[in-house]
């Protein structure tokens, strides 16, 4: 679309390691989140600027580096499964000096309370792992979310498959319904308000009533 074309040209190019990090991932064929959907990320960062933020989704490091450069002075846990991107994401939270300020967690999200509980409350939740799981890591994660505490759910439109999944093979389907129940269950919520905002992949917006 012309729109979102246009959208996409008044995004900042990234340069050095960032630039590194999304070449790496482009190559190993590794999802981060969209250019237009991560700097969204970072304006409510900026705009919330959270002490402590949840990540569920490490991947490579990317989003994390990316939410912690929009506030400096916040503290990042971040949890991933996978033992390769896990490495990846030490390699390059290490290459930006961020270890102090970022930590990373190995593990399946749903086994890792305890030990994502003694890290403290936490004042922003960004779940970005698993689609089919998204009610359970929130389910999970809520009791541990300080009051005012922002929850940010990335592709919550997957592709467009949420709208639509005539078009998807067998997989995508599958997970596609399971988002669209965790979007109806979302904003269903007697509990929550939510918005789902068409940027990137889908973003849903979540705070406490």
């Amino acid at each position: 679309m012309e729109q979102d074309a246009y959208l996409q040209s008044l995004l900042p190019s990234s340069t050095g390691p960032l630039a590194d990090m999304e070449a790496y991932a482009a190559e190993k064929n590794i999802p981060i989140m969209e250019q237009a959907g991560i700097y969204f990320l970072m304006q409510l960062i900026r705009m919330h600027r959270p002490e402590r933020i949840l990540e569920i989704g490490t991947a490579i490091g990317y989003s994390a580096l990316r939410m912690l450069e929009a506030s400096p002075k916040s503290k990042v846990v971040s949890i991933e499964r996978d033992e390769n991107r896990f490495r990846d994401a030490q390699h390059f939270v290490h290459k930006q000096g961020a270890e102090d300020k970022i930590q990373l967690l190995f593990g399946d999200a749903l086994d890792l309370k305890e030990d994502v509980q003694k890290e403290g409350s936490f004042d922003f939740l960004f779940i970005d792992a698993a689609k089919g799981k998204y009610e359970e890591f929130f389910h999970l994660y809520e009791p541990l979310l300080n009051e005012g505490a922002v929850i940010v759910s990335d592709n919550v439109l997957f592709k467009g498959y949420v709208a639509d999944d005539s078009h998807a093979d067998k997989r995508m389907a599958k997970i596609a319904r399971k988002i669209r129940d965790f979007n109806n269950w979302l904003v269903q919520h007697p509990d929550y308000h939510t918005t789902i905002v068409p940027i990137g992949d889908g973003v849903a917006i979540t705070i406490k009533k």
